[in-house]
């Protein structure tokens, strides 16, 4: 008796939070349907009650149903179980009263704990008990859910409750992205404990290498992407999605509204401004996929999720408990799926087509009723759903037994394709581990390289002028940062800097930057960010409200190819705002022997530069370079109008990574980097493309380099 007691005691705190929800409502509230895809209090009151009478109660001999009426008025979707009112006309029912579904659902659970006080339920009636008290638990979100939309159709913008009936507290974020190996990996049910019937069984899923992030998508987020125009681009959307903005004039979020003083949204607890740093809620999954194509991510699939979830829950922050989050998967049975015998088989099954597989769970979900294997489902249009998203994206793969960070798989993935192709090349931003970074600032100091000495005695000469329109609290994001040493120069001009946001893919120089920035300037707030420039993630959240200023000196735009600058340029734009500037340096076109000269010094020192990259492969990809077999090349190539450096190999060879292997002609090279030089107009244009305009246009004496002031 003492487990039918476990079971009564359940039984009574879950059926208890329905009735504490409605408590406070009054019986308009209770009584009235918002749209056919919701519905009144009083019928999931009713509803998750006839649940048990019809699927336990109803199989004793001789039973007597409550009030056999109740049969029709609360039957969901179950064809077997006879008529019922169409989901639409569900607010129509103004009978039975809010107070005689409350005394039926009284009388159900009288009668369910005097059923528990038989014995313990076995079998089908174990998991048909089970089964009850985790579809009431799912009426008490769609409780909440129906009744949030409810409030949305009044302009009196109604609080339902005082504070949001949650069961924990928003989780701080962690930053990043956790790297998964993939593989043939196990998803699905286990059989331990109830699960629903679409959750299992478990079966095995090969996953390619990916990438999940740590965090959810933010409002503040989000709010970028509309202020990029998200609701407007065409090619960011699926087709029906697209069609869908269009018909339905989505500009933002459900609930959603653009007031005086900025974004607000409608809560349980009423109308209030958008938190910037709380995460997004009720998307569509056209919405959620839209934004995950405008960041360059995706969204994940299913059995990625879960076997993250499952392999590194720690690395997540509100993994399950903030908002049900889209998946790319449609909802379709699992491979030897069956559903469960009896009437309860119209549960899951019947709605296996045309919708979308959400995971975690929202903060309105029943503690213990969310689990890894729960697959929550919605039509893609649909938002009144507590719905989010976390982005997730392809990553390289790595070799049996590796330990690999994701910057060292990302580094053997660019260079094994790179040296794949007939054209051998490698991208320069590899050049920079913490040997590249020093042989480079020892390059800017050599006689023959001008662009550092002129850029920083131009940068001097302009930077009051350059700062002057900062304005206060202003954020300067510094793309591919390194020493930040010309940085200091604004930082020196602009006294009222509200953040520096140093961005730079080499852990090491950043680390070294920024601790001795913190030295020199500990007033000013340094927000390191570890990442590439090519792949720009948005901003943190809590970073000053001021201007943003993008700064991107060295011409190192110049080693982008255009097409890959404007991309990056349009990326920045989105990244800083409307409103945002952006300082970008640039070489000149010049002649030919003072550009070979800079990158081809008397000392070596740019040889050693380029040679570094195969030092860096042997050492951290296993690698097996002859360092002597390649010498360095620098070629000013007029038709493109940049200079190109390569690694050339002086005579036949094989190069192996791990247990790749690379052929090699004597005269073939490796291309390293390509540095176009510019005009003022080619610059003018390369802006225009990507969505900015050109504010000042700067020249240094010969030999010449620019600073360009772009503005959004």
């Amino acid at each position: 008796m003492a487990l039918a007691g476990a079971a009564g005691a359940r039984f009574r705190e879950v059926r208890g939070a329905m009735p504490a929800f409605a408590a406070g409502l009054s019986v308009e509230d209770l009584a009235a349907q918002s749209m056919p895809e919701a519905s009144p209090g009083k019928w999931h009151l009713g509803h998750t009650s006839w649940f048990f009478e019809a699927m336990i109660l109803a199989n004793e001999p001789g039973y007597q149903p409550v009030d056999p009426r109740f049969q029709q008025l609360f039957n969901s979707y179950y064809e077997a179980l006879g008529q019922r009112v169409a989901r639409d006309r569900r607010g129509l029912l103004t009978r039975p009263s809010v107070e005689e579904v409350l005394t039926y659902r009284r009388e159900i659970d009288r009668r369910m704990i005097r059923w528990l006080a038989k014995g313990p339920p076995e079998g089908l009636s174990h998991y048909l008990f089970e089964l009850g008290l985790n579809h009431d638990q799912q009426h008490q979100e769609l409780f909440l859910m129906d009744l949030l939309h409810l409030m949305s159709c009044s302009p009196l913008d109604p609080a339902a409750y005082g504070s949001e009936p949650r069961a924990r507290p928003l989780e701080p974020a962690r930053g990043g992205m956790t790297l998964f190996d993939g593989g043939l990996v196990s998803i699905g049910h286990d059989g331990a404990g109830f699960a629903f019937d679409n959750e299992g069984p478990r079966h095995k899923v090969w996953l390619e290498p990916f990438a999940l992030a740590n965090d959810l998508v933010t409002n503040g987020e989000w709010i970028a992407f509309i202020d990029d125009g998200g609701y407007q681009q065409a090619d960011l959307w699926l087709a029906d999605g697209w069609a869908t903005v269009q018909t339905e004039g989505w500009t933002a979020p459900l609930y959603w509204r653009r007031d005086q003083g900025g974004w607000t949204t409608l809560s349980l607890t009423g109308r209030h401004p958008v938190d910037p740093s709380a995460p997004v809620r009720h998307i569509s999954l056209y919405e959620a996929d839209a934004y995950a194509h405008w960041v360059g991510k995706r969204l994940p699939t299913e059995a990625e999720w879960e076997h993250a979830a499952t392999a590194d829950p720690e690395a997540f922050s509100n993994l399950s408990g903030e908002v049900w989050q889209w998946t790319s998967s449609a909802y379709a049975p699992y491979p030897g799926f069956r559903p469960t015998p009896g009437t309860a088989a119209e549960y899951n099954g019947k709605f296996m087509a045309n919708q979308n597989v959400l995971r975690g769970g929202a903060f309105a979900t029943p503690p213990g009723h969310a689990r890894t294997t729960y697959r929550n489902f919605y039509y893609p249009q649909q938002r009144w759903a507590f719905m989010g998203l976390r982005l997730a994206e392809d990553a390289p793969r790595r070799r049996s037994g590796d330990t690999e960070d994701a910057q060292t798989a990302a580094f053997r993935h660019d260079l094994v394709e790179g040296l794949s192709g007939d054209q051998k090349a490698v991208p320069p931003k590899w050049f920079y581990d913490a040997e590249g970074s020093r042989l480079f600032e020892v390059i800017t100091t050599l006689p023959e390289y001008y662009p550092t000495r002129q850029e920083t005695a131009l940068l001097r000469d302009r930077a009051a002028a350059l700062t002057a329109d900062f304005g206060p609290d202003a954020v300067l994001v510094e793309f591919g940062s390194g020493a930040s040493e010309k940085t200091r120069i604004l930082l020196d001009a602009a006294s009222d800097l509200g953040a520096y946001v140093p961005l730079d893919i080499s852990e090491a120089a950043l680390l070294d930057a920024v601790a001795r920035l913190k030295a020199d300037y500990p007033k000013l707030r340094v927000c390191p960010v570890l990442g590439d420039f090519e792949h720009l993630a948005p901003l943190p959240d809590d970073l000053p409200t001021g201007r943003r200023i993008g700064f991107f000196p060295g011409s190192t735009i110049g080693n982008l190819q255009p097409a890959d600058a404007e991309r990056f340029l349009t990326a920045a734009r989105r990244m800083l705002g409307e409103g945002s500037l952006f300082i970008l340096g640039v070489d000149l076109v010049k002649e030919p022997e003072i550009l070979v000269a800079a990158y081809d010094d008397a000392q070596g020192v740019t040889a050693a530069f380029n040679r570094n990259l195969l030092v860096r492969a042997n050492a951290e990809l296993d690698a097996d370079f002859d360092l002597n077999a390649f010498v360095h090349r620098a070629v000013w190539n007029s038709d493109k109008a940049q200079m190109e450096m390569h690694l050339e190999a002086v005579e036949p060879m094989t190069v192996h990574i791990g247990a790749r292997r690379f052929d090699f002609a004597a005269g073939g090279t490796i291309h390293t980097e390509s540095s176009r030089k510019f005009t003022e107009a080619s610059v003018a244009s390369m802006a225009a493309a990507s969505g900015w305009r050109l504010v000042h246009f700067d020249v240094s004496p010969a030999p010449s380099v620019a600073l360009a002031v772009l503005g959004a």
